[in-house]
């Protein structure tokens, strides 16, 4: 186990960049296609092919998933993707039409410093596409690459992060987030992270939790707060596993894993936030569907949290004057 989204077989991710912007995008790649469902708890989402992902409609399998910053203009990186997929003949076939499915999700890093004056058409595809080619199942950066590149939190750089595990039955689950949240993922301004509960291997420095807490640790620290600066907002992710499940099952898999967010995040899906979690299966192993999906929700949400605190752990701060400051800057290793 690499602690990695990749733990899971059949899975690629690829990360691409642009530096003079500060932004990026991450593809995630399904050797074949995945079983998939979303989970939207924020208050200002921003998705693509989310309606094709509701129970009610016919598709339930996806090729790739595409996560990026640029607000809006992100959106664009599922095309990238898309285009990637259809040079490999990939796709949803209808007759002799392959229409490869990407959805995605998109945070809001258009305030960290960067040059956003790109002219008339957004960089977006273009990583989308550079992503996807650059998706690989070998060992992947956390931290301040692909779509975590330019995030922020209230106190800290954020960045992204990967984290896995295996259930007491064999069944594999892995998540990627990229963390740009309106909260902080850190109790008050310490070195503590809200998810040390479930860390393992001192995976993010191995701080544990304060002794107590004080009512200044639990003072809402938010982007745009007395505390923050006037950064904006949004934790976007995918949680995968090798188990096998139907459209609905990967729904409410996705909604027990959210949980993770709130175990990782203070506070969490606020008005301003877009946070969203895709579900998805390459169904390899089978699971009881009552007990066995519950237990799987309950590890995919620990999961989750320990994603999202090692972005946090694992970033770098941009190179602009006023740029936020990364945990390490401040707490060393």
């Amino acid at each position: 186990m690499k602690n990695l989204l990749i733990d899971i077989a059949g899975v690629r991710v690829g990360h691409a960049e642009d530096a003079k912007v500060a932004s990026g995008a991450t593809a995630i790649i399904f050797d074949s296609p995945a079983i998939a469902a979303i989970d939207v708890r924020g208050g200002g989402p921003g998705t693509r092919e989310d309606a094709l992902l509701d129970l009610a409609n016919t598709v339930d399998r996806v090729d790739a998933i595409a996560l990026s910053g640029g607000s809006a203009f992100g959106l664009d990186t599922g095309g990238g993707v898309q285009a990637w997929l259809a040079e490999q003949g990939r796709g949803f076939r209808v007759r002799e039409a392959l229409i490869p499915i990407v959805p995605g999700a998109i945070l809001f890093d258009l305030l960290n410093g960067g040059d956003k004056a790109w002219g008339r058409f957004s960089p977006y595809r273009d990583l989308g596409y550079a992503a996807a080619a650059a998706a690989t199942n070998a060992d992947f950066a956390l931290g301040s690459v692909g779509a975590g590149f330019g995030a922020t939190t209230a106190t800290f750089k954020g960045g992204l992060g990967s984290a896995s595990a295996v259930t007491p039955d064999g069944v594999n689950v892995a998540a990627i987030v990229a963390v740009n949240a309106v909260g902080t993922v850190t109790v008050g301004d310490g070195p503590w992270f809200w998810a040390a509960p479930f860390e393992v291997d001192g995976e993010f420095g191995g701080r544990g939790l304060p002794d107590k807490f004080t009512d200044d640790m639990l003072r809402m620290r938010i982007k745009a707060g007395p505390a923050a600066t006037a950064r904006e907002n949004t934790t976007i992710g995918a949680v995968v596993t090798d188990a096998v499940l139907t459209k609905p099952q990967a729904k409410r898999l996705a909604m027990i894993a959210h949980t993770g967010f709130a175990r990782a995040i203070y506070p969490v899906h606020a008005p301003t936030d877009g946070d969203v979690l895709f579900a998805a299966a390459t169904c390899e192993k089978p699971i009881e569907p009552l007990v066995g999906l519950t237990e799987l929700g309950t590890i995919a949400a620990n999961v989750v949290a320990r994603a999202i605190a090692r972005g946090v752990y694992s970033a770098t701060a941009l190179p602009f004057a006023g740029a936020q400051a990364a945990w390490k800057d401040r707490f060393g290793a």
